[in-house]
């Protein structure tokens, strides 16, 4: 048996070292790179100064010792920086290597290295004269080890990577780097920052296109989690400024403004309480007592709860975005009081007059130096401000009353808990405290007061456990506090808004709707109710327009009903009401009473009844589900919540690259994105392989009628750029057969907006003549087609020979059609900028000139 099981781990064992050998054998650069370092430190004779030539490399290093320039990669300079190089080439640099190739890896490595090293130089030297206090103090350090190429080949690499982790890792990297500079602010973080530069120009080069300046388009999602990103790399600023004995950065001021603090162990501390006439030194010394455990806690708190609430920013959270503007707003205010204080003129023993010497002492000039760390906040609360529409995402009802409630409790639990023990332990404080003492030290031990204001405190511990009753107080009210509010933003996301969109929800599911009407819980949308409460219409007020998603959505019979109200109730709220994507019937039910209509989109409907896809016309469908199986691509039904973590990371990676792809923002109103995929109530299909590979994903939303749900509507519909062809057609194909096989009546692959049916199609279209308003649509679809490739969806999915519905856009007064139009392109594109709008402009003028040129060239 014991031989048995020897033979069976064999195997594995050699497997194992098989794996290890083929990827030290794919990053031969890594390797050599590994080995240089011990084989320098075994020539030179050990570590640091062992050696008598330099392989460091300082500001002043060149010309005279050129080589550091390239010796300093593999140089370390004792045994704990070698250790951390290695691990560095091992974790990083190997599957770097691996990923971009040898050749690659070694022109990035050498050229960020290199080049990161005299940039670094150059830098200083320019400097020189215009921060020469900084300049100075970092011109006699010394870089040494891989790091600054290990920078390098990871931002090279980052060419190759796809859209989503292209920008995180770019943005983490260089936030990271650049606070480093700041607050750090040694030569060995120029040296990184700079081969961090030099790798993400290199890299495109290498892969064989030109640097290009990053896209600005991105999904509502991604720049949520690139914002949350920023404000967690900006928060731990301070916390580096506060406690690295020797940062000499632009704003590693910010240490003697906030944590400038010794620890004083309880032995020291007792010694000097211990005789009256030590009295001053003993109070100094409680001051320095905030440095231990519960002190620099309470020092870093501002950066604590950034963190935390940047986890609410990545889930888009209302109100993660309040906390941190909150926090920001703060941080400049304590700032703006510090640098009054500072710069009004103080006694020699102030604690004002000390932060001030020690400004002086670190060569810092008044004004500027104590100017820079205001504006830092101020910069993430304006940005913070400016995209305050990414975060609207509200909890549950009651969370924060109830999280409100468990914090007030927590805190008075914990204040007895105080009042009771130092009550006990009296005796271990100098001065011995009273009651009335220990009741007004309460809020210093949940806040940090003693940093905010300066204040002395009345009283200090002396023995291990009343230091760990005085400062454990806070430790545990924040920890604690700190997990119930990760817990709200853990919360699930929907049923969460007002009461109106849960009456609207509970209405779309016992009434009946169209398959349009679960857009109408999405955000941004206003509800109006009919007097009954059985009905409603989903709206939003923009320039004056009440623009409606859809038609009203409640019992049939009611339908027009309700649009005569809602027509009354906007008229008198002096909006002009404008009905978007509505049906035929209440197209023709506007049109009886003075109202104008014209066709907007053609939905594309599948009755599963009558799904085969058999006969020629379904040739590119059967071929799209038989390359799939031989590809051994499934589809998997799932939800967003629901699926497993890599698989939601794909298909954030597939949404982003598609997303940059269209450069111009993700459109909203009719159009979902990955929020609204991230819905309990949203069926997701993923088309994925063997490899647990996503290729494409299409979201449905539920078509409810009398309570049930009787069919299903297309959304989200996005796919790899490197996926298998046809995964699109695959997942709707499988989705239709899966459909009809659960029993549902239909599937919509929603509307296409400006696009009218084929001409042979059989189906409902627009009138045979049509008037000037549609041919100007006509136009305008024809225009915006190599923006939004309306037209080109059209014909994809007239693949599935589906049933044609046009949809129509009703308004009571056609002066009003110019806001109109623009209330609905607002709608659809609510965040463009100025940069996005320059390029969907010069994308129009080129449609345009392209179709004039077409004309001109086709006349006799």
């Amino acid at each position: 048996m014991t031989h048995l099981d020897g033979a069976a781990v064999a195997p594995q064992e050699r497997r194992r070292l098989g794996q290890l050998v083929a990827s030290v054998a794919g990053a031969p650069v890594s390797i050599g790179c590994v080995l240089l370092i011990g084989i320098l430190a075994a020539v030179f004779g050990g570590f640091g100064d062992g050696s008598r030539v330099p392989l460091g490399a300082t500001a002043r290093s060149f010309p005279e010792h050129w080589w550091v320039l390239l010796s300093s990669a593999f140089w370390a300079r004792n045994p704990t920086s070698a250790v951390i190089g290695i691990l560095l080439l091992l974790g990083v640099g190997v599957p770097v290597e691996r990923r971009i190739g040898s050749r690659r890896f070694a022109v990035a490595a050498a050229a960020g290295h290199v080049v990161g090293v005299a940039a670094a130089m150059g830098f200083v030297a320019v400097a020189a004269g215009v921060m020469g206090d900084w300049v100075g103090q970092i011109g006699g350090n010394a870089f040494a080890g891989p790091s600054a190429l290990v920078c390098a080949v990871l931002m090279a690499s980052t060419a190759s990577m796809t859209t989503l982790w292209r920008r995180r890792i770019r943005l983490g990297v260089f936030a990271l780097l650049l606070l480093l500079a700041l607050y750090n602010g040694g030569f060995a973080d120029l040296v990184r920052l700079f081969a961090a530069t030099v790798g993400a120009l290199v890299g495109p080069v290498l892969s064989g296109r030109r640097p290009v300046t990053p896209h600005p388009v991105s999904s509502r999602h991604e720049r949520r989690v690139l914002i949350a990103l920023l404000v967690a790399v900006t928060a731990i600023g301070p916390v580096v400024a506060g406690l690295a004995p020797h940062a000499v950065g632009p704003l590693s001021v910010l240490r003697f403004l906030l944590t400038n603090l010794q620890p004083v162990d309880p032995e020291t501390l007792q010694t000097l309480c211990a005789y009256p006439a030590l009295a001053r030194d003993c109070a100094a010394a409680g001051l320095q007592l905030r440095a231990g455990a519960g002190g620099t806690f309470m020092a870093v708190l501002p950066s604590f709860l950034l963190l935390l609430f940047a986890d609410g920013l990545r889930r888009g959270r209302r109100f993660a975005w309040a906390g941190t503007l909150l926090i920001q707003a703060a941080l400049s205010a304590m700032a703006v009081a510090t640098i009054v204080a500072v710069l009004q003129p103080s006694a020699p023993d102030t604690a004002a007059a000390e932060s001030m010497t020690a400004v002086d002492a670190a060569g810092y000039g008044h004004p500027f130096a104590l100017v820079l760390p205001l504006l830092l906040p101020l910069l993430l609360a304006v940005l913070l401000l400016t995209r305050r529409k990414l975060f609207t995402v509200r909890a549950p009802r009651g969370t924060y009353r109830r999280l409100a409630v468990f914090v007030v409790g927590l805190a008075a639990v914990l204040a007895l808990t105080y009042v009771a023990a130092a009550s006990a332990m009296a005796q271990d404080f100098n001065p011995q405290p009273g009651l009335a003492g220990i009741l007004a030290d309460i809020p210093d031990r949940f806040l940090p007061l003693g940093y905010m204001f300066d204040l002395t405190p009345a009283f200090v511990p002396l023995s291990p456990g009343a230091v760990a009753v005085y400062e454990g107080v806070g430790i545990v009210f924040w920890a604690v506090t700190g997990a119930a509010l990760l817990r709200t933003f853990l919360r699930p996301a929907h049923n969460r808004h007002s009461l109106d969109e849960d009456r609207a929800r509970a209405i779309i599911k016992t009434q009946s709707g169209g398959t349009l009407s679960w857009m109408t819980t999405w955000p941004g949308n206003r509800y109006w109710f009919t007097s009954d409460g059985h009905s409603f219409v989903a709206y939003r007020v923009i320039g004056g327009v009440a623009l409606t998603l859809g038609p009203p959505v409640g019992p049939r019979a009611d339908q027009e009903k309700t649009f005569d109200e809602f027509s009354v109730h906007a008229t008198a709220n002096g909006w002009s009401p404008c009905f978007y994507s509505v049906p035929q019937n209440l197209k023709d039910h506007a049109t009886a009473r003075g109202w104008a209509g014209v066709p907007v989109a053609q939905e594309t409907i599948l009755d599963l009844d009558q799904v085969t896809f058999k006969g020629k016309k379904f040739q590119d469908i059967r071929t799209a589900m038989n390359n799939a199986a031989k590809a051994g691509v499934q589809a998997q039904w799932t939800t967003y919540k629901a699926a497993p973590r890599g698989v939601q990371a794909q298909i954030q990676e597939i949404s982003e690259e598609w997303v940059a792809d269209k450069k111009i923002p993700e459109m909203g109103f009719t159009l979902g994105s990955l929020d609204e995929l991230d819905d309990p109530e949203v069926r997701c299909l993923v088309a994925i392989d063997k490899d647990k590979r996503v290729h494409a994903v299409t979201s449905w939303l539920p078509v409810y009628s009398d309570g049930v749900v009787v069919g299903w509507t297309l959304d989200v519909i996005r796919r790899r750029s490197t996926a298998m062809r046809a995964s699109a057609e695959f997942l709707i194909a499988s989705a239709a057969v899966t459909l009809r096989d659960e029993g549902y009546a239909f599937i919509s692959l929603s509307g296409a907006p400006l696009a009218p049916p084929p001409p042979s199609d059989g189906g409902t279209g627009p009138g045979p003549s049509p008037n000037a308003m549609d041919r100007f649509l006509e136009g305008l679809g024809s225009t915006l087609e190599p923006i939004y490739g309306f037209r080109s969806l059209l014909g994809f999915k007239s693949k599935f020979q589906p049933r044609y519905v046009p949809l129509y856009m009703v308004y009571p007064d056609p002066a009003a059609l110019p806001t109109i139009g623009s209330a609905v392109t607002r709608a659809y594109l609510p965040e463009v900028g100025f940069e996005q709008g320059l390029s969907l402009a010069r994308t129009l003028l080129q449609s345009v000139v392209s179709r004039v040129r077409r004309s001109l060239r086709s006349r006799p």
